[in-house]
């Protein structure tokens, strides 16, 4: 448990001690530091996890499916950490944030990443449920960051839309303890997961089922499914760009990780009734309209970073879609999705957060000729988004390529739809992106010092997770299959 203490304890008292550094230049440092001492206690956590294959005490549970989650969500909180070290501090030079909101980043960046390895790691539902609740009002202070009329109004957007859909989550929870009451008889462990998924044959299915209906509403408002989406492009486009970073890239997985946690509860408890698949269908039905509607929206962008919002919406529908299919191919291909679309995305806000600071202006018809102007940004930005589109050969091609392989061989008419959805998020996405990296460069946009480095090392590892997945990470994903479904699919 030494490795989880440290895991969790680095990001706490770390943003503790970011609220006593003064120094901005120190303060972006330290943030830094404690981003990299928490990747370390991640990844012995995941050595200790591949050794004894499940880690329990003290509350929190440590497995196959949550664990290489929390290596990821630690991994991208390091690398946005180094790029938001010198991007905030051009943010307060320029004199978007003053120096008291620039300590107020720090230390709720801190906040958020502990929520969501806490969220991650507890074996507790009403723990899971308090931690998103905590992701949640630390998104708030980070969206509302610039204090602009346009960020306020986002963060209370947020706040309310996130409220209800937690609010509804909250009585999904209870109606879960509920359930466990009349089979469990130690009240304590009436929200433990492990127990809850022990005895889920014996849960009512009647409560079940609606329990599961408040909580894919619930949280499927922190995924950003349709309808419930509206706040997701707002946050993107008003909060700072590391923070767009770390919420499509991180808590977007972390909320879909609570539902499916969740689903493998309900599916137990429905095994022998008339409605075995019932949690399946409705995945698979909010993740196809998520989907369709997002790639359709693409189209009518004007803000860059509200673009790749829509971008992130249509993923996770994806996914989504992908889980409720079942079955060990889909759910390899949805683990593997949720691993190299976190890693594209994040280096995508990275390239914006630099390409809005080269053109002075998030609006897509402000920027053009990226490749003229700084080649870095440009090529990296059409790189970017010739893996999340799904090229290959990048790991997001490779991931797609499974789902559509799994719905193929499960339910063939749907195929016709997810080739026609891609092929409207492609489109949406190089109609704008043509421009902005081969148009003629506008007056008044100069270069500026871009840092690149989490970039390149995000777009090598999905360039390299598709042409070969390696055998520990391969094996690792099927363990996770296999927790999640029951069969090995490798």
């Amino acid at each position: 448990m030494n490795a989880l203490l440290l895991t969790l304890l680095t990001p706490l008292i770390g943003g503790l001690l970011l609220i006593l550094v003064r120094p901005l230049g120190a303060a972006g440092w330290l943030n830094l530091a404690v981003s990299a001492l928490t990747l370390v206690g991640a990844v012995w956590l995941a050595w200790d996890v591949a050794h004894a294959g499940t880690i329990a005490g003290l509350g929190f549970r440590l497995d196959a499916f949550n664990v290489y989650l929390v290596a990821l969500t630690a991994f991208v909180g390091l690398t946005t950490s180094i790029f938001s070290r010198p991007y905030m501090r051009h943010v307060c030079a320029i004199g978007r944030l003053s120096a008291g909101n620039l300590r107020l980043y720090h230390v709720m960046y801190q906040a958020f990443m502990v929520t969501m390895l806490v969220a991650l790691t507890t074996d507790n539902l009403g723990v899971l449920w308090v931690a998103i609740e905590g992701a949640t009002l630390a998104t708030v202070l980070l969206v509302s960051l610039y204090r602009t009329p346009e960020s306020v109004e986002a963060a209370w957007k947020y706040f309310i839309l996130c409220g209800v859909g937690i609010a509804l989550a909250l009585f999904g929870t209870v109606l879960t303890y509920f359930a466990a009451q009349h089979v469990i008889a130690d009240p304590d462990a009436g929200l433990t997961w492990s127990v809850l998924y022990e005895q889920a044959q014996a849960l009512d299915p009647t409560v079940m089922r609606i329990a599961f209906v408040f909580l894919l509403v619930g949280y499927g408002t922190k995924v950003g499914l349709v309808p419930m989406h509206q706040w997701l492009p707002d946050a993107h486009s008003e909060g700072p760009t590391p923070m767009s970073a770390v919420l499509s890239g991180l808590l977007l997985n972390v909320a879909l990780y609570a539902v499916v946690r969740l689903k493998m509860l309900v599916d137990g408890s429905l095994a022998e009734t008339a409605t075995p698949h019932l949690a399946g269908a409705l995945l698979m039905g909010f993740g196809l309209v998520s989907f369709t509607v997002a790639g359709l929206f693409l189209h009518r962008q004007r803000d860059i970073k509200r673009m790749f919002s829509y971008s992130s919406i249509e993923h996770m529908g994806l996914m989504t879609f992908a889980f409720g299919l079942g079955g060990p191919l889909a759910t390899f291909g949805a683990l593997l999705h949720m691993l190299v679309h976190s890693l594209t995305k994040s280096a995508i806000f990275v390239t914006v957060g630099h390409a809005t600071h080269i053109a002075g202006t998030q609006a897509i018809d402000g920027i053009r000729g990226l490749i003229r102007t700084q080649p870095a940004v440009g090529w990296s930005l059409l790189i970017g988004v010739v893996a999340i589109a799904g090229f290959p050969p990048f790991g997001v091609f490779m991931s797609e390529f499974l789902l559509l392989t799994a719905t193929m061989q499960t339910y063939p008419w749907f195929t016709v739809a997810l080739l026609s959805g891609l092929a409207v998020a492609f489109a949406g996405l190089f109609r704008h992106l043509h421009p902005m990296v081969y148009g003629a460069a506008p007056e008044g946009q100069r270069p500026v010092q871009a840092n690149m480095l989490p970039v390149l090392i995000h777009l090598g590892l999905v360039l390299w997770l598709g042409l070969s997945i390696p055998g520990f990470l391969a094996a690792w994903l099927d363990r996770a299959t296999q927790l999640i479904t029951g069969t090995h699919l490798l």
